[in-house]
């Protein structure tokens, strides 16, 4: 007896449910679970744990100088809330009343004024003023965009502004509250004399997308070697060879840069660096 047209195609369409639900939904995940247990997969497929954390995550070192410092994180290292700060190079001007936030340059030149003092080097970067907030001035001229200059605010300093006087004209603290872009000012970033290729590297000053970068780069890992060396009682060509050991290359040799896990080579400095893995 032939079943009618609708009744067929609704028993061919259960047939095609069963079978794609034992391929896709069983079978195909305990494949992928089972490749995930083979030797040399099953560290990564287990989330890299080691005894201090993972290995793909970065994490906070509290500044303690024993240990090389991490990527700074706009979410405080918290892998439940992933992501950055969203602010991007027009970000120049400080939020200085209500709920009060840096900008992306003021934040960068906090960080490296800090990264300076740590390291000992010069932590001066273009743009930067010399107590580490950006440098950056509302001018006002007499036509509006054009003229003599008629006012200068720097915008981003409620004490004693970092430059006396700009183009004749005395330079003002800031204002809290004050919305000088709204008011008609042109805004005005001043370079300053600061080196143009900074000591301290761009890594060191600016969070990645994630907030949880387990990498820095070798340059940076350079920079600490010997304050770490020093706080360790350590050679510092030793600290450079632990640096080597834990750098890893572009993938397929051309694509990223390369870049130094620091959990692994703080680890490394503890000698725990053949832990045993916390994943089961």
């Amino acid at each position: 007896m032939r079943l009618p047209a609708w009744l067929a195609q609704h028993l061919a369409a259960l047939r095609a449910l069963l079978v794609l639900t034992v391929i896709l939904g069983l079978a195909y995940p305990l494949l992928i679970v089972g490749i995930g247990r083979l030797p040399g997969l099953s560290d990564k497929a287990s989330g890299s744990m080691v005894s201090a954390g993972s290995t793909l995550i970065g994490q906070s070192f509290d500044g303690d100088p024993r240990y090389f410092q991490s990527r700074p994180s706009a979410n405080r290292y918290d892998p439940t809330a992933t992501g950055a700060s969203n602010l991007g190079p027009e970000s120049v001007v400080d939020t200085l009343s209500g709920d009060p936030s840096p900008s992306l340059l003021t934040q960068v030149c906090a960080r490296s004024l800090a990264i300076g003092k740590l390291e000992g080097v010069d932590g001066r970067r273009p743009y930067c003023t010399p107590d580490g907030v950006g440098a950056v001035l509302a001018v006002f001229h007499r036509d509006g965009l054009t003229g003599p200059v008629t006012r200068v605010v720097s915008v981003n300093q409620t004490g004693t502004p970092f430059l006396t006087t700009y183009r004749g004209v005395t330079v003002e603290p800031a204002g809290n509250g004050t919305d000088y872009r709204a008011l008609g000012a042109v805004i005005t970033p001043i370079r300053g004399d600061a080196p143009a290729d900074p000591v301290v590297p761009a890594d060191a000053v600016t969070a990645g997308g994630s907030g949880l970068d387990p990498h820095i780069s070798p340059a940076y890992a350079a920079l600490q070697a010997p304050r770490v060396a020093r706080e360790r009682g350590l050679p510092e060509a030793r600290v450079r060879e632990l640096i080597a050991e834990h750098t890893t290359g572009r993938a397929l040799g051309l694509l990223g840069e390369p870049g130094v896990n620091v959990l692994e080579l703080n680890m490394a400095l503890d000698g725990r660096d053949n832990e045993p893995h916390a994943s089961r």
